[in-house]
């Protein structure tokens, strides 16, 4: 290996704006021997160009080379250059010496360009070969000595030392080689004695060419010498040198040239014979000479591309073997044939989205093998297209970017490249990139509405189908792949995950339990949407959620208690006129709208025609006076129903006592004497249980003491004793807790020993209980705690007043007459009634308007603000007195008016502290209680 040249580099910056690399051109040249092995390193580009070889790879460096055969390639991981196919000196140069291969060391990021040269040094491998294998001359014999035998010299492929070097007769008694001659086209044989056709007529001997190789390679000819008579004439050229031009297409058997030489011999002597010397294998397919008139015609296909010109020698040979030489040389003139050749060097398949403009996308070679004005190219592209084609070094073009790129709207470019040439008529070519835009995760996922509102009905089955989301992301694959969830949150206190599910893959949404009208109405969730990328986008959106109510609670009585245990017996006085007030059914439905209008009608009574209730209120009126012919007892079966689409019904049962006084009944009466037989049992065993009860109420008391230190008051309290027997248990608190407690309940015990019973009125079992006019406030420290307002007074209910009854001189008629009680005003104050009552009210008649008032007033504080008077009918605003028309009537500035029912609203459940049960809510009521 032999470096040629070194360039050295001064380094100074450069600054280009529109391209941001370098370019580094430099001639680097290297020799290497034919016929050298495959893998041969002829020297290391690294080193010479000072790159590090690390990074080759890297660069994509590579050697182009504008011939089929690449000959030599770069190792990209240590730099050195070496032989990669075999090398022929002669095929390649001929006889052009020095014989020299130009190739471009191409580098990339930054691009730099290096001029490779590689110099093939010539080995001896080829011998030399004579034009024939036999020479014959004829030679006068009267010709002179020193007379000269020209032979066509012998021609060796190799160059320089490895050419013919000298050339050796073999040993005769009449010629011999004229050294000082030039044998660079003929050698000379010189006659040394003169010749006698009697004596030898024929002369043979061996000529040799040998090269100047180690080892040396040699040729021989055979030369035979005919002696003859004398042709001292040799063919004679007009000019040893002719020029011709000839177009590369010209079709076959054009004639190139034609030629003559004179020989002024006669007979054989004068007849010439032309022959073309030395002709290359592909110069033998090209042309041919005629033999006999010397004209050169085209035998085969020219190109300009492969060679420009051609040489070639022509001997003229005459009958006694005289020669004569000249020289052609025939230009091939270039047409416009070859259209320009597109390479791709570089390209960029795929590019992101966000490139930046102004960014290389591929690197292109644009050459036209044809020359001068044929040679020169321009190339374009689509203005349409956001790339732009610019040249750069030589032959070379840049395709860059010149404006940003969104793959949401066109997701690949196919780039047409539009080469042009200079030629008449022009020839053009195009070269197609398809430039492939890749997906960044650049757009979030959109919801196709802006607010999804569903409408679910209650008692749902658990996993139903709520309702289905869906978001569109425009990105690509993993970008694009959007994914659902819920966004924590809670409802009521409660996780969102507790009410609803999401499909992280489709969007469709499940509810997770079944849903209850009466405990809360709507609530508001939030679906977020994210994609798959990296970083990954988001969006969300809200679902609304609400749920319609069904027909799902039967009414449930309130008054009277549906115990079969009790004894419900409203009392009738004898005397009541038609139209009046005896009592009322009080009912409550906890669904709402339509599904809680409730209806009354008397399905069975003991007297049809006695007794009618109204249709909407509940309130039972007599129909006509009481007459002594009817039934002391009065057995009714209400039916109360709602408004549901299938209406649900509840039936209750109201046992009315047509009596003045509870002495009248005879089952009352015999009652005590009954009882008394087993009294002494019962209370044997009372006894023993009071004893047990006892001490289990000790160790309760305790407990529940512990326990209420932790526990807020309670919600409600009640001034008047009710049974706890008036709340079904199946019917639903606010609280959610699943029925009412009986820590909320109150008893009412009524004597039966005399004429004159007395009330006994027993406080609330829980000592925390929050009094009526009390509000339950949340606690700042802990939010699970309620503790009681202590805004306010509370008042406690007193007791009616006296001045309810009238004095005897303003009872004008007999008990129960009156006018009704519908058409009292509301400026009657607490009573209402046009008329006075004619008699005292009995204990039984202040024993049942006590219950009622104080079962309404319970129920509406139990029950909350669901059957608040605002909903629904005021029934402590209509508090009858049996026997009579009077009412009592609520505080007018308490009244509020009657309504439509509203809208439901969602009622966040609020859970209220349990109660202990005492050891009195535990007794067993004893037969004395009962009675």
């Amino acid at each position: 290996m032999e470096k040629m040249s070194k360039l050295s580099f001064a380094k100074w910056p450069l600054w280009i704006t529109s391209l941001l690399f370098c370019v580094t051109a430099a001639d680097f040249r290297y020799s290497v021997p034919e016929e050298t092995k495959t893998k041969y390193v002829i020297g290391s580009l690294s080193k010479d160009l000072n790159l590090d070889s690390n990074r080759l790879r890297i660069r994509k460096a590579r050697l182009d080379y504008q011939e089929d055969k690449r000959y030599c390639e770069v190792d990209l991981d240590s730099g050195n250059l070496f032989v990669s196919e075999r090398i022929d000196r002669e095929m390649l140069c001929g006889t052009t010496s020095p014989c020299l291969m130009h190739f471009e060391f191409v580098l990339e990021n930054p691009l730099e360009l290096h001029n490779v040269v590689l110099e093939v040094q010539d080995i001896n491998d080829n011998p030399p070969v004579f034009p024939k294998d036999s020479i014959k001359l004829e030679i006068s014999e009267g010709a002179p000595t020193g007379s000269k035998l020209q032979i066509a010299r012998a021609r060796d492929l190799d160059v320089g030392m490895n050419s013919v070097q000298t050339y050796i007769l073999s040993q005769n008694k009449h010629f011999v080689l004229d050294t000082k001659s030039n044998k660079d086209r003929y050698v000379d044989i010189v006659l040394k004695n003169s010749l006698d056709r009697e004596t030898k007529g024929e002369h043979s001997f061996i000529l040799s060419a040998v090269d100047g190789g180690n080892p040396p390679k040699s040729g021989t000819v055979v030369i035979e010498v005919f002696v003859i008579d004398v042709n001292d004439n040799a063919p004679l050229f007009s000019q040893p040198l002719y020029n011709t031009r000839l177009s590369e297409n010209a079709v076959l058997g054009t004639s190139v040239i034609k030629i003559a030489a004179i020989d002024v011999d006669e007979g054989a002597n004068g007849q010439v014979t032309y022959y073309i010397n030395h002709l290359s294998d592909n110069t033998k397919e090209l042309f041919k000479i005629d033999e006999k008139y010397g004209e050169i015609s085209v035998i085969g296909q020219l190109d300009h591309e492969k060679a420009s010109s051609y040489e070639m020698e022509v001997q003229a040979e005459d009958g006694g073997g005289q020669t004569g030489h000249c020289k052609i040389v025939i230009e091939i003139d270039d047409v416009n044939d070859n259209a320009p050749v597109i390479s791709v060097k570089s390209l960029k398949n795929q590019i992101p989205e966000n490139i930046p403009a102004g960014s290389e996308i591929a690197v292109i070679n644009v050459k036209d093998q044809d020359s001068g004005e044929n040679s020169r190219v321009s190339c374009s592209i689509s203005t349409s297209l956001p790339f732009k084609l610019q040249p750069y070094i030589k032959s070379y073009f840049i395709i860059t970017t010149t404006r940003s790129l969104d793959r949401e709207q066109i997701e690949n470019y196919n780039v047409t490249i539009t080469a042009t040439d200079g030629g008449t008529p022009p020839l053009f070519s195009n070269k197609t990139l398809n430039i492939q835009v890749s997906d960044i995760n650049d757009n979030p996922p959109t919801f196709e509405l802006q607010t999804y509102v569903v409408y679910i009905s209650e008692n749902n089955k658990p996993s139903t189908s709520v309702c289905s989301v869906s978001a569109n992301d425009p990105d690509w694959r993993q970008n694009g792949t959007v994914l659902y969830s819920l966004v924590t949150s809670e409802v009521n206190g409660v996780p969102v995950s507790s009410f609803l599910s999401i499909n992280g893959d489709t969007g469709v949404i499940h509810a997770v339990r079944s849903f209850d009208y009466e405990q809360f109405r709507n609530f508001t969730v939030k679906v977020v949407a994210r994609d798959n990328g990296s970083p990954p986008l988001s969006s969300n959106v809200t679902v609304k959620v609400f749920i319609t109510d069904e027909n799902d609670n039967s009414p449930q009585i309130l008054y009277p208690v549906l115990d079969g245990k009790s004894l419900m017996t409203e009392m009738v006085p004898k005397s009541t006129p038609s139209g009046s007030l005896v009592s009322k059914v009080i009912a409550v439905d906890a669904d709402s709208g339509q599904n809680a209008w409730m209806s009354y009608q008397i399905v069975k009574s003991t007297d049809p025609g006695l007794f009618t209730i109204g249709l909407h209120s509940g309130e039972i009126k007599t129909q006509r006076d009481i007459s002594e012919s009817d039934s002391m007892k009065q057995n009714l079966v209400i039916l109360v129903k709602d408004n549901g689409q299938p209406s649900l019904s509840t039936t209750c049962a109201v046992n009315l006592l047509i009596s003045d006084n509870l002495s009248e009944v005879p089952e009352l009466k015999d009652m005590t004497y009954e009882d008394n037989s087993k009294l002494s049992s019962y209370l044997i065993i009372a006894l023993v249980c009071v004893s047990t009860f006892f001490l289990t109420f000790i160790i309760l008391i305790v407990a529940v003491k512990f326990c209420h230190r932790r526990k807020p008051r309670l919600l409600f309290d009640g001034a008047v004793a009710v049974p706890s027997t008036y709340f079904s248990p199946n019917y639903a608190e606010v609280d959610g807790a699943g029925t009412l407690r009986s820590s909320y309940n109150y008893d009412a015990y009524l004597t039966t020993g005399s004429r004159t019973s007395d009330f006994k009125f027993v406080s609330s079992y829980n000592e925390n209980t929050l009094p009526a006019c009390g509000t339950l406030m949340k606690s700042d420290i802990d939010s699970n705690m309620l503790h009681q307002s202590d805004e306010g007074e509370c008042t406690e209910q007193k007791p009616p007043n006296a001045d309810w009854r009238f004095p005897p001189n303003q009872r004008p008629g007999p008990s129960g007459a009156g006018a009704h009680p519908d058409e009292a005003g509301a400026s009657a104050g607490v009573i209402a009634g046009t008329r006075p009552w004619p008699n005292p009210p009995t204990e039984a008649e202040q024993f049942q308007a006590l219950m009622v008032a104080a079962n309404v007033s319970e129920a509406t504080a139990t029950l909350g603000p669901r059957y608040n008077p605002q909903y629904g009918p005021d029934y402590r605003q209509n508090v009858f007195i049996p026997g009579s028309t009077a009412t009592l009537m609520a505080n007018p500035q308490q009244q509020v008016p009657q309504q439509a029912l509203p809208p439901p609203q969602a009622l966040p459940p609020v859970e209220a502290p349990k109660a202990a049960q005492t050891p009195a809510s535990k007794k067993k009521p004893t037969k004395k209680d009962k009675k």
